[in-house]
């Protein structure tokens, strides 16, 4: 499915208590990548966002934390926030409310965020009202990279991210290995034109601890 680079307004008014953008009164930006940490990948976006001065948010999967705990301490050493991408990257709309309750919980033990990221944007209602009730923020994005598309070169990728750019925009990348060809060129595309915009670079502000 071709998705457009940027939510439309009707989707974030169906779904008013996730988070699509941040507020901010400044030209700032939000990056975020999911699926990591990668042993390869995640080091290469985060020596490009230090090359930058650059902060962002990593949302995780536990199973990865587990297999690279050195890399996501490198994250939160660097400065950057870390969110919960649940354990085994379910699909919402394919799991019952206890599995997948089950398995984003099972995350938590290694991820000490109170931000939420449901794996390919899918959730139920009842799942994201579990989730909220439970202290979790679910924060979905803005502005979709498309970088995991290999029908998508990595100019385009890049023209994608950047045509699309506004204050509080929360920009969507992957730390994966489909992904890492379109969203390092695109990731270093959107670093340097949105400084010439004069755009800066945070991460999201986030509760430590479980939630």
């Amino acid at each position: 499915m071709n998705l457009p680079a940027r939510v439309p307004q009707w989707l974030k008014m169906l779904y008013p208590k996730r988070i699509w953008q941040m507020d901010v009164h400044e030209k700032t930006l939000f990056i975020s990548f999911d699926d990591g940490p990668h042993e390869i990948i995640t080091p290469q976006a985060l020596d490009i966002l230090a090359k930058n001065r650059a902060k962002a948010t990593f949302f995780c999967l536990g199973k990865n934390v587990l297999q690279h705990p050195s890399i996501f301490e490198r994250i939160i050493a660097e400065g950057h926030a870390v969110g919960n991408h649940s354990h085994h990257h379910l699909n919402g709309w394919k799991s019952t409310d206890e599995e997948y309750m089950d398995d984003v919980v099972a995350a938590s033990r290694w991820i000490p965020s109170n931000l939420f990221r449901p794996p390919y944007g899918r959730l139920k209602s009842s799942q994201a009202r579990r989730l909220q009730a439970a202290g979790f923020k679910v924060v979905m994005w803005g502005v979709l990279s498309a970088d995991y598309n290999k029908k998508i070169s990595k100019e385009k990728c890049a023209v994608r991210v950047s045509k699309h750019i506004e204050p509080g925009a929360i920009v969507l990348f992957h730390d994966s290995e489909k992904a890492a060809n379109n969203m390092l060129h695109a990731l270093e595309m959107l670093l340097k034109n949105a400084t010439e915009q004069g755009f800066r670079f945070e991460a999201m502000p986030y509760k430590k601890g479980s939630a």
